[in-house]
Parts: structure tokens; sequence; C-alpha cells
């Protein structure tokens, strides 16, 4: 390496002697290990994002933890409940990045919530209702990505600790009517980063109260919390043991059949 770059990092030792360049060398060296041995552990890969949450970045090692332990199975959404409505938001530049973030995406749960899923359809087609998905599954890459673009915890999951989709855990949606195919009026849009989005705010008209009531009360009927500043976005509790997935689509695809 040459020795100018290592002054950048050691401005104290301007020396020009070469007696001082081995030295030098020697110190740079060691300091990388430390570096590397620190922070190695804690990044994503393919995009060097740095996380401490358990994280599984090889198709092996999901599948040794599926097989390990069937609640961490992927369920492909579509397979399961076949009239699932779903319009992957961040497949498209229709989001609030105006960029599209997701290739080749499919919705994509653990099996408990997956399942839990399928259960809340069902109710709510009893009443000419359906769940549309606007996000599942969600590659911890694309997390890293947005939280760059919008540093809030209340809006978007910091990567050091991963984001319950990077769980496949969580799930982004709203109520639909069978007959029209029209979304009930929420409020807000799916991603609107205002006061107007949380749960606690009730100068909304009564209609909108009544069908966020109904999308809140079907899914904790079935197992799923809520945050308190997105009315769309439903988790699975209990998420200590399940692993951030580093791994794309195209990866899983490969996988989960």
């Amino acid at each position: 390496m040459h020795i100018d770059l290592i002054y950048r990092f050691f401005p104290h030792c301007r020396y020009n002697s070469p007696a001082t360049q081995p030295i030098l060398m020697r110190s740079f060296y060691y300091r990388t290990l430390v570096v590397t041995a620190l922070f190695i552990p804690f990044l994503c890969k393919a995009q060097k994002c740095k996380t401490t949450a358990k994280t599984v970045c090889t198709k092996a090692d999901l599948v040794r933890s599926m097989q390990d332990d069937a609640a961490k199975r992927l369920v492909a959404l579509k397979k399961l409940i076949p009239g699932l409505h779903i319009d992957m938001r961040y497949a498209t530049s229709n989001n609030f990045t105006k960029e599209v973030l997701y290739r080749h995406p499919v919705a994509y749960l653990r099996t408990a919530p997956a399942d839990a899923l399928k259960q809340a359809e069902a109710e709510l087609n009893k009443k000419g209702l359906a769940i549309k998905l606007y996000d599942a599954f969600r590659p911890f890459n694309v997390t890293c990505r947005i939280w760059r673009l919008v540093p809030d915890k209340r809006y978007a999951a910091n990567p050091m600790k991963g984001s319950n989709h990077n769980r496949a855990l969580a799930v982004d949606l709203t109520i639909i009517d069978l007959k029209t195919g029209k979304e009930l009026d929420m409020g807000t849009p799916f991603d609107s980063f205002t006061d107007t989005a949380h749960h606690s705010f009730i100068h909304l008209p009564a209609h909108v109260i009544a069908n966020r009531k109904l999308l809140k009360g079907v899914m904790r009927k079935y197992g799923f919390g809520m945050v308190p500043d997105e009315w769309w976005h439903y988790q699975w509790p209990n998420n200590k043991d399940f692993e951030v997935i580093d791994l794309d689509f195209d990866d899983l695809a490969d996988i989960v059949k």
C-alpha cells in the first residue's frame, strides 16, 4: 500500500525516511485487522450495511435454519392464499422513494403469520371484503436503502436491529371491497409519514375510523401486533428467535417452492 495512503490514517507519523515505512506498514496492518475483526460480523455481506441482528446471508444457512426449526419455514403467500390481492409497491415507482426497490418480488412470510393471514382473509371474505397486500418479506439491502432515505425510526426500521419485514414476520396491507376492488378509505395512503397515519389520530371521518378499527380488529384477532405510527403495518410477536434474511427474492425462489 502506498505510504501516502497510510499517512491519511496516521497523520502524526509524517516521516519520509524509508526506515519508518515498515513500522507504519505493520501498524496499519494490525489496525486493519482489529477493525475487520470488530465489524465484519455485523456487515451485510453484499451491501456492507451494519447490523447487530442475527443474520442469515447464504442460501445454505437459510435452508439449515428452516430445517432446524419448522416455525422458520417460509411460505409463498399466493400459494397459501390463491385469491390474495397483492400490490407490491416497492416493485414499482409508486412508493415514497419514487424508485423501484424490488426485482422479481414474491410475498413471503414465516409459517405462523402466513397461516394467521389466511384466517384473517377468510373472515374478511365473509363480509365481502379482502386483504390487499403492499409488502411482506423485505430484503435486508432494501431496508438499508430506505433507512438512508428516511433515518427516522417512527417510519423506517434501523438496519442496526433489522426489520420484522427482513425476518418475514411483518406485512403492510389494507382492505378492499371485493365487488368494486376499491380500497377502503383509511385516511391516508400507504407509507404516509404523517401524524394522520397514526393509530392514535382521531380527527378523521367516522367511516375512516371504522375502517381502521376493522383492519386492526381482524389482524389482532389472529395474533398480529401493530405499531403506533402506521395503520397499514402489522407484525408477528416474539421475533427474537428469527434471523434477518440478507438474501434477495431470486435467492429465495431457489429455496421456497
